[in-house]
């Protein structure tokens, strides 16, 4: 049914896209049948656009909806009966002129009007983010507010929409900026000391108050330099690893906290021979859950196999989930999953590489209902049915405290960091500050404080290379 925009996208828009003064257009809603569709253009033949399509009416009031017959220019055959906007830059998304014509979503309905559309002279269809890519060309918004919005509609839990929304609002950039200002403020005082040495109406202790300026920043963006890399994870999904002997009910919880049957449920051990992933969303938190087979000396090649890469998984996990079977605490195969895996997990080493541990018991209905019941040693546990589901809130609960550790809560603290490109920028800014620290000349401190405002202005978008933002900006949609 998308065979005439398929049509216009063939008219070659990557020949088209640098010429000056093109315009684009884009169906911005999703594709398929829906109650309406918003078709939008941007650029200056926008008004020219939206005359062609309403005339002989005139255009109406700015950023007021209008309820309008649409026509095709070239035949005046009507194509529907829609709501239009006029949004002349520089007030707009791009900063450009803008139109956008809420019209009935039927396939036909928008395959008109994008035809229509294709017939206005100096019109062309869209890129992928070039919407997008115009309004942080025009100043609209910055590269780390771009990046918010490619999260926010590619959020699919409510922490990475919290996260998107806040960098969205541009609190990183903002922060990006007055660390630039302080930066800038330190440069004066160097250079100017650098100049004016001689000169008795300099100031005393200029050097003094560069040197303070840039102890403050450095602690500052050590902070954040130290999150353990939350803000990615936070993005793109934990590493939940849910281990433990086998028939412990591994694969019983993957497929409750995943709410549909990932993983195959048996009675017969050595069941899961592979590691089965699936992400999810965990109270609130993205995560990609891994069933792994459960840990003893495998029985055959195949499930030796599916042992060896369970441990593997173990040493990527951000957080382990160890399930053993409640009923079962004293056999040998729990003993020994208790002092090979739980003990260490539960003692990390300080470095913070290790992964977080929770420990459930599982089969919880197969306990006496009153009486002292088996305890895994000192260990902090969780008690859990995944027959009856008795404990899933307290589990759930308890996940969300530890996924915020290892995500870090995007409702609270400092914006975190969310891509690799933020931390490479501020670890580069962090190492010239440390040059700064150890130059022996002032002309070389001076140049390093550069290097180190540079690189801050690279992060919210400024100096930023073509490829760079290519590969920003290829995540979005077309009509975003």
């Amino acid at each position: 049914m998308w065979r005439e925009l398929r049509t216009l996208a063939a008219w070659g828009p990557r020949s088209l896209c640098t010429a000056p003064g093109a315009t684009i257009f884009a169906l911005s809603s999703g594709r398929g049948r829906c109650g309406v569709a918003v078709i939008r253009t941007s650029g200056p033949a926008s008004r020219q656009a939206l005359r062609s399509l309403t005339a002989p009416r005139a255009l109406p009031l700015a950023r007021r909806a209008s309820l309008r017959l649409l026509c095709d220019p070239r035949s005046g055959a009507p194509l529907d009966r829609a709501l239009v906007l006029w949004l002349p830059g520089p007030q707009s998304f791009t900063g450009e002129d803008c139109t956008e014509f809420h019209v009935h979503g039927g396939p036909a309905v928008v395959s008109g009007v994008l035809q229509a559309l294709g017939g206005v002279p100096g019109l062309r269809p869209a890129e992928a983010g070039e919407f997008t890519r115009r309004a942080f060309a025009h100043g609209k918004l910055s590269l780390p507010e771009v990046e918010g919005l490619a999260d926010l509609i590619h959020a699919e839990t409510e922490a990475q929409r919290r996260q998107a929304l806040r960098q969205l609002d541009g609190e990183l950039g903002h922060l990006c900026r007055s660390w630039a200002e302080t930066l800038t403020k330190a440069l004066a005082y160097v250079e100017a000391y650098i100049d004016f040495s001689e000169d008795d109406s300099l100031e005393e202790g200029v050097l003094e108050q560069a040197d303070r300026e840039v102890r403050a920043l450095e602690v500052a963006l050590v902070s954040h330099l130290q999150d353990a890399r939350r803000g990615q994870r936070l993005r793109s999904g934990a590493h939940v690893v849910v281990t433990g002997p086998p028939n412990a009910g591994k694969s019983s919880l993957v497929n409750l906290l995943s709410r549909k049957p990932v993983s195959i449920v048996s009675p017969e051990p050595g069941t899961t021979r592979d590691v089965l992933e699936t992400p999810v969303d965990l109270a609130g938190f993205p995560a990609l859950l891994s069933d792994t087979a459960g840990l003893r000396e495998g029985v055959g090649p195949v499930e030796q196999e599916g042992v060896r890469r369970a441990r593997e998984r173990l040493e990527q996990a951000d957080l382990v989930v160890a399930v053993l079977d409640a009923s079962d605490l004293a056999s040998p195969s729990s003993r020994d999953f208790l002092d090979t895996i739980v003990a260490p997990l539960a003692h990390p080493d300080p470095s913070g590489s290790s992964p977080r541990l929770l420990l459930v018991l599982n089969k919880s209905d197969l306990l006496p209902a009153e009486g002292p019941h088996p305890q895994p040693g000192p260990h902090p546990h969780l008690l859990l049915s995944c027959l009856t589901g008795a404990g899933l809130d307290g589990l759930l609960g308890v996940l969300k405290k530890e996924l915020a550790v290892v995500c870090g809560d995007p409702s609270t603290g400092p914006p975190l960091l969310t891509r690799a490109r933020h931390h490479h920028h501020l670890q580069r800014c962090l190492d010239s500050l440390g040059h700064y620290k150890g130059a022996a000349d002032l002309a070389l401190a001076a140049e390093a404080l550069r290097t180190a405002r540079r690189h801050l202005t690279q992060l919210t978008g400024g100096g930023g290379s073509k490829e760079i933002l290519d590969v920003i900006f290829q995540d979005f949609c077309v009509g975003k």
